[in-house]
């Protein structure tokens, strides 16, 4: 097994650095919680050359826990835990894998002051069996929970190290990315940067993207590793360099050259959203931005909401389902919904329009749609999965007809992603002074 060392430098190869996850709780089991922790902890170490051996999920019962803990102890060199640190009877991940260990829980006063600070700011005094959070392993640290109360825990003995990590993802994410990763790192356990150069591709597939760069790939044989990942709306493909034939800056050159090649289909280097990367772009140009949803119910508003500082380009957005809201909040005349109905070309431009006009933007998208079967939704020429986009610009509003067959939850994501899509590209031919040049289809006024 590897040792954990004390230098920042990585070794020559990680693959022998085995780490295993843990992750705990019968919520799991039972389906009534996903194991997002998997996908989460599983994409920040392999972003640093490591990949997970294995991930088990285990009930709460301690028997389960010490059996698990004691197999993956003898196998890994680092075991990460996820769950039972809580105040409550089914949290026993402390105590069991303190007796595996052979160490004492001792009571650390700092992580008292730091529960009972954090039950004063909502105006609560902690009860005892909080306070049970505040034990500690007496050959162990503490990483503090800036969210919670339940501090994480670690451990080196044996020459491995134990990770214990609280359940909630708003607690345990922050943790990992500001605390554990640079531990690891800082032991030569994983990598200091990125493994590799991810290059994030919009508005083409999978198996035309890897046509696309092939030969780009091709002249660089097995100097490289390639592999592409499909997601709702993108692909990324990953650009590394196997027993570092090629340097960091070697590799960033010819995903420069992938970037080049691929022009508007180019989102991005790394792990940014479609909404971030449309954030940037307004921010750059100093403009603001209104969405107008039917079909899509706030999704399109709550992507932009995600990106940190949004009020500096995200005028507002309106969710109006009826033809009275879209008449009162956006100004639609009422002949318009009559003749055209409110799920058309011609209404998707009007309920941009309005969301522009009455938000003060410079820039409004709009969804309408038919997202799944109802009692009025998807007749004659609109079947379900029927969506109606427009975007609203400086220079000029258009709209576009899509057709998505499907279930309603994947119908309202690509109607989203598309719509992104289409502001990301009119704001980059915009920053770079191109006029537009895609042909649009439905309304153009």
């Amino acid at each position: 097994m590897a040792s954990p060392g004390t230098s920042g430098t990585p070794p020559a190869s990680l693959h022998p650095i085995r780490y295993e996850l843990l992750t705990l709780g019968d919520e799991l089991l039972l389906g009534l919680t996903a194991n997002g922790h998997l996908t989460f902890i599983g994409a920040q170490l392999g972003r640093r050359g490591v990949m997970l051996g294995r991930n088990v999920t285990i009930t709460d019962e301690a028997e389960a826990i010490e059996r698990q803990f004691r197999e993956s102890w003898a196998a890994a060199d680092v075991v990460i835990t996820t769950g039972g640190l809580g105040p409550t009877c089914d949290d026993r991940t402390r105590e069991v894998l303190a007796a595996v260990l052979g160490q004492k829980l001792v009571f650390d006063p700092a992580t008292e002051k730091a529960i009972t600070e954090r039950f004063a700011q909502f105006g609560r005094v902690p009860t005892a069996n909080n306070l049970k959070q505040a034990y500690r392993f007496e050959r162990g640290e503490v990483l503090p929970n800036a969210n919670g109360t339940a501090p994480g825990l670690w451990v080196e003995q044996d020459g491995k190290i134990l990770c214990m990590l609280p359940g909630p993802p708003n607690e345990l994410q922050p943790m990992f990315i500001e605390q554990v990763i640079p531990r690891l790192a800082a032991r030569g356990l994983l990598l200091g940067r990125e493994a590799y150069v991810q290059i994030r591709s919009a508005g083409i597939g999978e198996s035309l993207l890897e046509t696309k760069l092939q030969p780009v790939f091709d002249r660089h044989g097995d100097a490289l590793s390639i592999a592409f990942c499909a997601h709702q709306g993108q692909v990324d493909c990953r650009v590394s360099s196997p027993q570092e034939k090629y340097s960091h800056a070697q590799i960033e050159a010819v995903a420069a050259e992938c970037a080049q090649l691929l022009g508007e289909d180019f989102l991005c280097y790394g792990h940014d959203s479609m909404a971030k990367v449309c954030a940037d772009l307004l921010r750059l140009q100093d403009k603001k931005l209104a969405v107008v949803e039917t079909a899509t119910g706030g999704l399109l508003a709550n992507a932009f909401t995600e990106v940190g500082g949004a009020c500096k380009f995200f005028a507002g957005g309106v969710v109006c389902c009826s033809n009275d809201a879209k008449m009162e909040l956006l100004d639609v005349p009422e002949c318009l919904l009559l003749q055209h109905g409110a799920v058309s070309a011609e209404g998707a431009v009007a309920i941009a329009t309005g969301a522009a006009e009455r938000l003060g933007a410079d820039y409004a998208l709009a969804v309408t749609g038919f997202a799944g079967a109802g009692a009025m939704e998807g007749a004659g020429a609109n079947p379900v999965g029927t969506m109606f986009i427009a975007l609203h610009a400086p220079h000029g509003v258009w709209s576009k007809k899509l057709s998505y067959p499907g279930p309603r939850q994947a119908v309202k994501s690509r109607a989203v992603n598309a719509a992104l899509d289409w502001l990301r590209r009119e704001l980059y031919r915009a920053q770079s002074g191109a006029a537009i040049s895609l042909p649009r289809t439905g309304a153009m006024q």
